[in-house]
């Protein structure tokens, strides 16, 4: 199947065949962008739609005549705005999956401002869903009124968070900054996605040390590189099975450098109930290096990590 986009409010169709094509004519499904202005939606761990109310009232409707899956869930109302924002697990949102990726969709009605039972009015029909890939998401929103079509897209990615722990139990966070420890003391960090939706996994995919928090390529030293082990310390406690992942290494130094080390982690998310996917499969070990991902990497941050009694001036 193939996908056309025209960037004007037109489009022309030539169809051409010859003998071999036994039937007349062809099908084509088509829908219409909305500006930015009209309507929008944004997805991370929550899902923000925001429809102009302008645009609403350019159909019939007002604000409070508009209502998700669940009719609970009600949007705040502003001068020119109806926005909704709500966690992308509730408000009757739907989760399925498509080519390996979590869909979340759920339907934004507007019915006509009239009094009575019923109208023989058309109502707005706004089908809205966020697509998870492996590490990013994007999103989608598709207008149905009046038979025609209409889509608003847009990116975003889930938060994920990643802490130190202070035992291999992961109950208690370290909360001291910068977290000062001992030479070849053992190490545990867990990165845990804030959307805590046990049908998604997260798998370790790259850690790296650095003793900068801006510079993770001139003094690189990996942890973990394409879910294989390049620290001989380095332990997994949790990797592509749960919704968080949690690992652990034995604490070091730069040589020739400040007190200070940073870790930067790359994570992937993938569907719990696909077991061909990058998640289960593990380390992956690469002789030339990949070609660049159409999405958005997801890394995390963390650190400094500072050794006990280190004197920086020694040499």
């Amino acid at each position: 199947m193939t996908s056309f986009h025209s960037s004007s409010n037109y489009l022309t169709v030539l169809f051409r065949t010859d003998s071999t094509v036994v039937a007349r004519g062809f099908k084509a499904e088509f829908t219409s962008s909305l500006p930015a202005s009209s309507g929008r939606v944004v997805c991370s761990d929550n899902m923000t739609i925001v429809i102009s109310r302008a645009y609403l009232n350019s159909l019939g409707y007002d604000g409070s005549s508009v209502y998700l899956n669940d009719p609970q869930c009600r949007p705040q109302i502003s001068r020119y705005d109806v926005t909704f924002v709500f966690p992308i697990d509730t408000c009757g949102n739907i989760k399925t999956f498509e080519d390996g990726r979590a869909v979340y969709t759920n339907t934004l009605r507007a019915y006509p401002s009239s009094f009575g039972e019923i109208t023989r009015r058309n109502h707005l029909k706004l089908l809205v869903g966020c697509k998870m890939d492996q590490d990013s998401i994007s999103q989608i929103m598709y207008l149905i009124e009046h038979r025609d079509n209409g889509s608003i897209t847009d990116t975003g990615r889930f938060t994920t968070s990643m802490h130190f722990y202070t035992s291999s139990s992961f109950i208690y966070k370290v909360t001291q900054v910068p977290y000062e420890v001992l030479l070849n003391q053992e190490l545990f960090i867990q990165v845990e996605l804030e959307n805590k939706d046990k049908s998604l996994v997260l798998f370790i995919d790259t850690c790296v040390a650095s003793p900068s928090p801006h510079d993770f390529q001139t003094r690189a030293y990996y942890l973990v590189r394409n879910g294989c082990a390049a620290d001989s310390t380095y332990r997994v406690y949790a990797s592509g099975f749960k919704h968080y992942a949690r690992f652990g290494f034995r604490a070091f130094q730069f040589l020739r450098a400040g007190e200070s080390v940073y870790l930067q982690c790359k994570v992937l998310i993938c569907q719990d109930s696909d077991t061909n996917s990058r998640c289960r499969r593990g380390c992956v070990r690469r002789k030339t290096r990949d070609l660049q991902s159409q999405h958005e990497s997801q890394t995390l941050v963390a650190g400094p990590i500072q050794l006990k009694g280190l004197n920086p001036f020694s040499p």
